[in-house]
């Protein structure tokens, strides 16, 4: 936990360390307090629209890219945390510690300033934390002496922790809309196709093999109408180009609905309760980060989950 440093002997070290730990507890109790308002403000209707809205621009372009990095950063991720703490394998934890989350796009930063301004400042200009432990210590150090209290451990402290919380929030937003797309696809191919397509890769071999029995049967020798009846129960394999061709339209299409998916599925997430469970253990770790001086915790694993969901629509298309 910061430690302000006393004048010498006037104030108990034990009286500045309660008084500090009850302006962050007070503090984040407001903070969670302000979080149904929150998600109902910016991630229900018609807030969701107003905040997914900004992805029409360049994050079209953005979020296909992210959708495309996505597993070189998770598996970054996961290197940083099998080589943590080892010594000898320092060089590839600095390494993967240095690979990028990729392109911020507007709607993420949107949705870091909320939290920012909204969220954990009420509006407010400046830290709102700082003001809560200042006034803390303010009470402790009016009982003792008339020395101001000295907040600058406090924004050097608070700072990092925010901002690197933030960038790992951001990085849920890409996951949520690999798993909304990975839903997406299932839900497609049972109506569509009545098959099991657990993503963009599925869809795609599907859609090659449609359009390889089509092709095949219009230049069937004996006619397309028996070519067509031929070929369902023969099918033919589709070539390299027509396969390629069809699951670049497919993740082409996948990646712009993943900007803009968020009017759909943030009023859902809401409902269900993901928002407000992401944005609790959030504070929860910002609050236990700030009292051990450390490093942010927070760690979101939609990620891992979205990657997961990736590689079985792999193995289940046959390509790994």
């Amino acid at each position: 936990m910061p430690v302000v440093t006393p004048p010498p002997q006037t104030i108990p070290n034990a009286e500045i360390t309660q008084a500090i730990g009850t302006g962050v507890e007070r503090y984040f109790d407001d903070c969670r307090a302000r979080i149904p308002g929150f998600i109902d403000r910016h991630f229900r209707y018609p807030g969701a629209i107003a905040t997914n809205r900004k992805a029409l621009g360049w994050d079209m372009l953005k979020a296909p890219a992210n959708l495309l990095w996505a597993p070189f950063f998770a598996l970054a991720c996961l290197l940083k945390l099998l080589t943590q703490g080892r010594r000898r394998l320092g060089w590839l934890h600095s390494l993967a510690d240095r690979v990028p989350a990729g392109f911020t796009t507007t709607v993420q930063q949107h949705i870091s300033d909320l939290i920012l301004m909204d969220l954990l400042n009420n509006g407010a200009q400046g830290s709102l934390l700082e003001r809560h432990l200042i006034e803390a210590l303010e009470a402790v150090y009016a009982r003792h002496c008339r020395e101001p209290v000295d907040h600058r451990a406090f924004t050097t402290t608070i700072e990092p922790l925010i901002s690197d919380a933030l960038s790992q929030y951001r990085v849920t937003r890409t996951a949520s809309a690999d798993i909304t797309n990975s839903i997406s696809c299932t839900v497609l191919g049972a109506f569509a196709f009545q098959k099991f397509t657990p993503g963009g890769i599925g869809i795609g071999m599907v859609l090659a093999a449609m359009l390889a029995k089509a092709l095949a049967a219009r230049d069937f020798i004996l006619g397309e109408t028996i070519g067509t009846w031929y070929y369902s129960w023969f099918p033919p394999e589709p070539s390299v180009a027509t396969t390629a061709g069809a699951l670049l339209v497919v993740m082409g299409t996948l990646s712009a609905f993943a900007a803009l998916s968020g009017m759909i599925f943030d009023p859902v997430q809401a409902v269900v309760g993901l928002h407000r469970r992401r944005l609790h253990k959030l504070l929860d770790h910002l609050q236990r980060d700030f009292a051990d001086r450390t490093r942010t915790s927070f760690r979101p694993k939609d990620q891992f989950v979205a990657r997961i969901l990736d590689t079985f629509d792999l193995i289940r298309s046959g390509l790994l």
